[in-house]
């Protein structure tokens, strides 16, 4: 038999199906060492072992056991037949002629090379499973180091947090103490103002009773003129009165407003003079009357939102006054 007819025949033989004469020659050929027919055979055993488990299973007829065994029972005076010659091998048998089942020295030789590779395995990986968890150890203990000194840091925040938070309490305190006080000297700068202002009415309500002359306009105006951070304006007259004039006195420490008018004509009709600080809008800061003979006149008032002033002016108005000037202008200050 050719090769390629040898090859052919490797599914017969794996599944037991070749007659003697063939199966001898496929033995002789595999016992040869073909490379390709022991592959090709290894592969066809490995689906053969799972025919049988595709097979349906048929019970035999109750009768085929009676007519086998009268076919192997031999009658009287026949002569006994002669059993058939044995193959050399059974399908499969070929492989216990290339590997016996007994232990030869390489077999021997290794198995001890495949124990001590097994063992030289187990302990190269204990020790790499020992290095990791060495390493495992490590890493855990400076995490908690780590840990810890995260923790006291986080304590330390939380104690400058409230050190922080107690400071800036005090500081509110404090500050709202200052407010305080503040306040408190404002109301008493006030109070003292108006104290002032309410003894000089007094000074002169005295003067006029025991029938004591004051001192004239020229001498009161040198005095304020020699008093320190007096601010003085002068206001002109307009067409209704050209001979008149004014001297605004302003003092920033005590707050008050000396104004000095000269040659007003008299108020007519019960009419009363006003004077106006103007600044966005006209301010009253209080009237005054001129009778007849009488050429200079002084009007003293308390004026504390004197510097927001950028001009001043005199108005004739009917009695009382009015919120807004109405009547005409007599003196004017200059821008």
């Amino acid at each position: 038999m050719t090769h390629e007819e040898l090859e052919d025949a490797v599914p017969l033989y794996a599944v037991g199906a070749l007659d003697r004469v063939e199966r001898q020659a496929m033995e002789a050929h595999l016992l040869s060492g073909c490379v390709s027919c022991h592959t090709a055979l290894k592969e066809y055993q490995s689906v053969a072992v799972f025919v049988p488990f595709g097979l349906n299973l048929t019970a035999p007829p109750r009768v085929l056991k009676a007519k086998i065994m009268a076919a192997r029972t031999p009658s009287v005076g026949e002569p006994t037949a002669q059993p058939p010659a044995q193959p050399s091998l059974e399908p499969g048998e070929w492989m216990n002629h290339l590997f016996p089942p007994g232990t030869t020295p390489r077999a021997r030789s290794l198995g001890w090379a495949l124990g001590l590779g097994a063992i030289a395995v187990l302990a190269i990986g204990g020790y790499l499973a020992w290095t990791f968890s060495m390493r495992i150890a490590e890493d855990s203990t400076k995490l908690a180091r780590l840990q810890a000194q995260a923790d006291a840091a986080g304590s330390k925040l939380v104690a400058l947090q409230q050190q922080l938070s107690e400071r800036e309490r005090s500081l509110t305190q404090i500050r709202e103490d200052l407010q305080r006080r503040a306040s408190d000297m404002a109301d008493l700068k006030d109070q003292l103002i108006q104290r002032e202002a309410e003894l000089e009415d007094a000074k002169l309500q005295l003067a006029q009773r025991a029938g004591q002359r004051t001192s004239a306009p020229q001498d009161e105006l040198a005095a304020l003129l020699r008093i320190p951070n007096v601010t003085a304006i002068s206001l002109a007259g307009t067409d209704m009165a050209k001979q008149a004039a004014g001297l605004l006195l302003y003092d920033s420490r005590t707050q008050k407003v000396w104004f000095y008018s000269v040659n007003l004509p008299e108020s007519p009709n019960g009419t009363t003079y006003q004077l106006w600080a103007i600044h966005e809008k006209p301010v009253s800061i209080g009237m005054f009357h001129m009778d007849g003979g009488i050429t200079a006149h002084l009007l003293v008032k308390q004026l504390p939102a004197f510097t927001g002033a950028k001009k001043f002016a005199v108005s004739l108005e009917p009695p009382g006054g009015r919120s807004q000037p109405t009547g005409p202008l007599y003196l004017v200050s200059h821008s």
